[in-house]
């Protein structure tokens, strides 16, 4: 009973969290500019207005840029700070990761306007370098997290194996600690790509001129008659999210599922 009870919560909570989201396909294929039920018929015309939609494409560009930017140089620190905190003892480790979480806990609103009155300040052009190191400050973290989920999971017997065989550290960590960091590396680049591409307050006070797609999107809400063509872009966007969050997940976990040996 217990386990049914367990069972059906779950899946409550499932269709209370995710249920409003899967309002987006269902009304993005609504032959209807007006969003209500019941649906007008089934097309797809909406889906091929994005195709001729040229600001679409060129905030989708900017997105695609300011997160493959942020995803590489929020993994590549992250991949830093990993290493020397996994690896070295040093004094105030749990301050330092402390501090870096602390973009997570900030409102995105409050943490926009700091960075746009300190660019400000120092001069700084809003574009979209500032976006992506608005986005550096929120990604981080999760890099962190998922680095050092990594490197203590595997066998530090091998590293030392490799030192007793000759190779010096660097190549140590590149023929034995870089292999088996990859999948944490892949599943870090994903996942800090998904959430810089998904941004949207911070990208709003900083994009300056250049609008992300999130920022565009929030702009054509104004118009009642570009309603439905958001919703397939939305719906597009839910599921390459959705797609490459169980992708950054699986990949996670590659390797860290020891196999069982027999008597």
């Amino acid at each position: 009973m217990r386990s049914r009870g367990f069972l059906s919560y779950a899946f409550a909570y499932l269709a209370f969290l995710y249920g409003p989201v899967l309002v987006l396909p269902i009304f993005s294929f609504n032959n209807s500019e007006f969003i209500a039920f019941p649906l007008s018929g089934f097309t797809t015309r909406w889906y091929s207005a994005l195709a001729s939609d040229g600001a679409m494409q060129h905030a989708l560009g900017n997105s695609l840029k300011v997160g493959v930017v942020t995803a590489l140089f929020s993994t590549l620190l992250g991949l830093i700070a990993a290493r020397a905190v996994t690896r070295y003892q040093m004094r105030g480790t749990r301050v330092a990761l402390g501090l870096i979480s602390l973009p997570l806990f900030i409102p995105d609103i409050v943490l926009g306007l700091s960075l746009l009155l300190v660019l400000d300040t120092a001069g700084f052009p809003l574009s979209l370098a500032a976006v992506a190191s608005g986005h550096l400050l929120v990604c981080l973290p999760f890099a962190l997290t998922v680095l050092i989920a990594r490197i203590e999971g595997f066998d530090r017997n091998l590293e030392e194996a490799s030192a007793d065989l000759g190779e010096d550290e660097w190549m140590t960590f590149w023929r034995v600690t870089f292999p088996l960091m990859l999948p944490g590396i892949v599943a870090s680049l994903l996942l800090t790509f998904i959430t810089s591409f998904d941004e949207f307050l911070l990208a709003y006070f900083l994009s300056g001129t250049e609008a992300t797609l999130p920022v565009y999107i929030w702009g054509q809400l104004r118009f009642p008659e570009r309603l439905p063509i958001v919703l397939a872009l939305g719906a597009l966007i839910l599921t390459v999210s959705v797609g490459l969050v169980i992708l950054a997940e699986y990949v996670r976990n590659l390797g860290t599922q020891r196999p069982m040996v027999g008597p």
